[in-house]
């Protein structure tokens, strides 16, 4: 059994109790010396002290446990590109730092963000003096951070979705009839086919206008969504104001966003969806003809499978569109989805728009040294008229390679060869990979090499690199 060592949890733990060492030391029945030379890594908690600190303040043993701390490296890496670049910290004092002190990394992580922002409005006001408020960061991005934090997983709101979805009889083939008879009996909405715009509640009236152009499960999320919008309004004012002062532009945002994932956990009950994806091994494809839904909505679900005891594979999920926008991010691995604009053109989810309807496989290498097996897929929607402009997007789900065993998608494939995986990178901006030669930009923070009597296959050569 390995040692765990939690010094700074469990020195937070006493101090947030407000209790000495030598009152602690006194709960857990050891010596105040013995506590100290816990507090400070030199020797591992005890499976007897432990189970005394669990009794007495009542976590669970998880608080203590060693923690991924990949995800805080590469948020920390990101917003001290600079740092790490000019050698001031390594990349191994990060790492320690995220895994011995979560708290204080977060801190800093926050504060390289706000400096960051602040040289990206300085820069916006030397170009134009129109720019010289800043931009402040997009409602829509401080929603996908709320999500991001928690790991794309919201407890309550799934457990609850799911307690309606036993009630009003949810089970696949029959849920647009159990949603439309809730609507109806529970709240006398009226629900018609006959607007342009997606969708359109009109409270007045308590008429659900749907487009006719609505696929049947779209249309079942759509009306998920105003079942969870009528039913748990006040519920969803609460998980919101959590990050977000009501009133606010976020606030609301984020009110559809929870929304949304209500919507989600009903139509996809948790533990009828989690036994099904289990089955058939994360097939997309068979999931989606097996709850008749679409390839998107399955995707998205099948990244929130982390309810305690009762996990599924943790996913990785992104929406990309043709120029490498990324519309949708969501995480419940370590996966670094950058923040400093643009990702990389080696990732597959940049080939599915090649060969639209397939799906692409690919075991992705981080400069780190994880490694992910990714699968995407082009993804198109169109109004349905003749001449009509749709949307195209490429729909990427993935997980670590020591997870991917559990997927259809690694039948046939060679997990154990690390030489066989596609080296990927955060984004050129802050890629490690100096020979790589699809780099579209410098790296930041290093000097180049200009020489105008040689070039390279690598477009940005850095001074000292080898020729």
């Amino acid at each position: 059994m390995s040692k765990t060592y939690a010094g700074a949890r469990l020195r937070r733990l006493r101090e947030e109790r407000r209790m000495s060492q030598a009152d602690l030391a006194r709960v857990l029945a050891i010596s105040p010396s013995y506590l100290n030379q816990m507090e400070h890594d030199s020797r591992p908690l005890t499976v007897p002290v432990l189970l005394r600190l669990t009794e007495a303040f009542g976590v669970d043993p998880g608080f203590f446990s060693e923690r991924d701390a990949s995800r805080l490296v590469a948020d920390l890496r990101e917003a001290l590109a600079g740092e790490v670049a000019e050698a001031r910290v390594s990349p191994s004092d990060l790492a320690e730092l995220a895994s011995r002190m979560p708290a204080v990394a977060q801190v800093l992580l926050d504060l390289g963000r706000r400096s960051q922002l602040l040289a990206e409005r300085l820069s916006d006001a030397a170009e134009s003096r129109d720019a010289l408020a800043g931009a402040p960061r997009s409602p829509h991005e401080e929603i996908r951070e709320f999500f991001y934090r928690r790991q794309n997983y919201l407890h309550e709101v799934d457990l609850a979705a799911e307690e309606l979805a036993r009630g009003i009889g949810i089970r696949p083939g029959d849920v647009l009839h159990a949603l439309s008879r809730r609507l109806t009996e529970r709240h006398q909405v009226r629900i018609t086919s006959d607007t342009e715009r997606l969708h359109h509640y009109d409270p007045a009236a308590r008429v659900l206008h749907l487009s006719a152009r609505l696929r049947p499960g779209q249309q079942a999320f759509r009306m998920a969504t105003q079942l969870a919008l009528l039913e748990y309004g006040d519920e969803l004012d609460r998980l919101a104001a959590e990050d977000f002062p009501a009133g606010s532009t976020a606030h609301s945002l984020a009110r559809i966003g929870i929304a949304n994932y209500f919507a989600a956990a009903l139509i996809l009950p948790y533990r009828a969806f989690h036994t099904a994806a289990e089955e058939y091994r994360y097939d997309i494809e068979r999931l989606t003809d097996h709850f008749g839904l679409g390839y998107e909505t399955v995707c998205h679900r099948l990244s929130t499978l982390q309810r305690p005891r009762l996990r599924g594979v943790p996913f990785s999920f992104v929406r990309v569109d043709r120029a490498g926008n990324m519309s949708k991010r969501q995480s419940a691995t370590g996966f670094h989805f950058s923040r400093a604009g643009g990702t990389c053109p080696l990732w597959n989810v940049y080939e599915a728009f090649a060969a639209p309807g397939r799906i692409h496989v690919q075991v992705a290498s981080m400069p780190d040294g994880q490694r992910y097996l990714w699968t995407a897929r082009a993804v198109t929607r169109h109004r349905g008229g003749w001449g009509e402009p749709g949307k195209t997007f490429a729909i990427g789900l993935g997980c670590e390679i020591r997870h991917a065993a559990r997927l259809v998608y690694s039948d046939g494939l060679d997990l154990d060869n690390t030489a066989a995986a596609t080296p990927i990178g955060m984004g050129c901006r802050l890629c490690e990979r100096l020979d790589c030669p699809q780099r579209a930009v410098p790296p930041l923070g290093l000097p180049l090499a200009v020489d105008e009597n040689s070039s390279t296959f690598v477009p940005y050569r850095i001074d000292g690199q080898a020729r």
